[in-house]
Formats: structure tokens, sequence, C-alpha cells
């Protein structure tokens, strides 16, 4: 079966914020990534703090070539389109942001996401001219590109101490003027706050993060005007939940009933036989 050219999956990845709603799920390795589409997933996203902590890094502390290598490696795993949790562009400088999105580009990746937050607790966010330099740099190299990969841009108001949502609006407002072809503010729960966002942004389609054990249905998420719904690292936190009470019981008590609800052996090798001839079948 033939694959999907990187243009075929740009093009794909565009079509799918056209309308509607879609839920774009976060592998952080090739098992977890060629597990999800083979649910039915139109498209990945990688996950910064999944693939770090599989790395045995805490979020934020990958290089950038380790972060490229995982990207390319993704994106040849998968007939799906791949969107980059690229952080801050790792760079501070627009200069800098431009050239390592040009090289995230040549990757495969669909898109890739911007975020204005600094890493630094005593000025968490980047002065919003800066931030929308640095948007407009990351816009110029997905011009270069061809211009078919698709740009996000993400507001951290919330996830920094600073949840104003004026503030978070005025942000994503000045990225879409900068370029940015979708729009992201994670943290958002309440209703009426997506809803706002949603309408504030329009018609930039807008992601929504659910992280949490939330109430939110995605039939519920897409009746609020939502585009597209991820996880971020929610899933390689679960999967990391499942080993730390597990290894816990054994470490402490001597038990091994952690392992009840531990996925089948079988059942694994199964699915990703059957990946496997998927893959090669001609």
């Amino acid at each position: 079966m033939p694959h999907p050219s990187v243009s075929a999956k740009r093009y794909r990845f565009h079509e799918l914020h056209a309308s509607g709603c879609f839920v774009l799920p976060n592998p952080w390795d090739v098992g977890s990534a060629r597990y999800l589409e083979g649910l039915g997933f139109p498209a990945l996203a990688t996950t910064s703090s999944g693939f770090a902590w599989s790395e045995g890094h805490p979020d934020n502390a990958i290089s950038l070539e380790l972060a490229l290598a995982h990207f390319a490696e993704l994106v040849a795993a998968t007939d799906v389109p791949v969107n980059a949790d690229f952080e801050g562009g790792f760079a501070r400088d627009p200069a800098g942001v431009g050239e390592n999105v040009r090289r995230a580009l040549e990757t495969g990746v669909a898109g890739l996401s911007i975020e204005d937050s600094t890493g630094d607790p005593e000025r968490p966010l980047y002065a919003l001219a800066d931030a929308v330099a640095r948007i407009r740099a990351a816009r110029r190299s997905v011009d270069a590109a061809g211009g078919d990969a698709l740009l996000v841009g993400r507001a951290e108001c919330f996830l920094v101490g600073r949840p104003d949502l004026d503030e978070t609006i005025g942000r994503l407002r000045a990225y879409a003027d900068a370029g940015a072809d979708c729009l992201y503010a994670p943290g958002l729960r309440e209703r009426d706050q997506i809803a706002r966002v949603v309408e504030a942004v329009a018609p930039k389609p807008f992601n929504l993060l659910i992280g949490w054990a939330s109430d939110l249905s995605v039939k519920e998420v897409a009746e609020l005007g939502v585009r597209r719904i991820s996880v971020g690292g929610a899933l390689a936190r679960a999967g990391w939940g499942g080993v730390m009470r597990a290894a816990a019981r054994i470490a402490q008590e001597g038990r091994f009933d952690g392992f009840a609800d531990a996925a089948s052996g079988a059942e694994l090798n199964r699915i990703f036989r059957a990946d496997r001839v998927k893959r090669e079948a001609p």
C-alpha cells in the first residue's frame, strides 16, 4: 500500500481544520502512535512532556536535536498528519525560531505550534511584541517551505499563572494577525471561557486541550465551536500512572496485583502484528 506524501498529509491536515471537530491525540513513541492511528484518529500530535518523560527528562528539557529526531521518527512511522509540539521554538529570538521551524518542517510534520511562555517565573510570558515577532518568523519559514504546513499560535496565560481571558484573547488575535493558522490556549476549562475564545478568534480554528478527567464530550466541545481537541501528555500520564501504581505495590508491599488491569501481551502482539502486515502490504 503506497504511503501518503508529506504534501498529501499537509493537505489533509488543513482539510480537517476547515469544518467540524476532530480529536488529535498525543502519542509519545512509535508504538503509541501506531496504536492511536489504528483506532482511526485522523491525525496525531506529539507531546513534549510525554516524550521528555520517556527519555528520562522533565518537560521542556529535551534538546532541539532530540525533538527533531522524534518528529521524523513519528512521521515516518505513520500515515496520518503529525502536528509537532515545538514548545517555544527552541530559541528566544525570532531569527532562531525561524531557523528551527525550517528544520522542523524538514522532518515532514504537517503542522507545529509555537508557545509564548519564557520558562522564567519572574517573566513567564514574552512581551506581546516579542511573541508576535516570533510567530511572524515562524510564518516566514512556513511560507518559504511551501506554505502548506499548519502554524499554531499558543497563548500560555492560563498555564503560567496569568488566567486572564482578555489577555489570552488579545494574544491569540495578535498571533492570528501574525500568520497563525490555528489558535490554542491550554488551560481553559469552563464552557463560557471556551465559547468566548472560539468566537473571538473566528474564523480561525481553535484547539482545546483536555488533559484531565473532564465531563465534556467530543459532541459538547464541537457544539461550542471548537475545531480540534488534543490531550497533551494525558495519555502518557495515564500510562505512567499504571506503571507507578503497580511498581509501588511491588516495592512497598511485595504484591503483584497491580498487574490486574494490564493490557494483554497477546492482544498487543496481535495489534502490532496486524499493523506490520498492513504496512508491508504492496
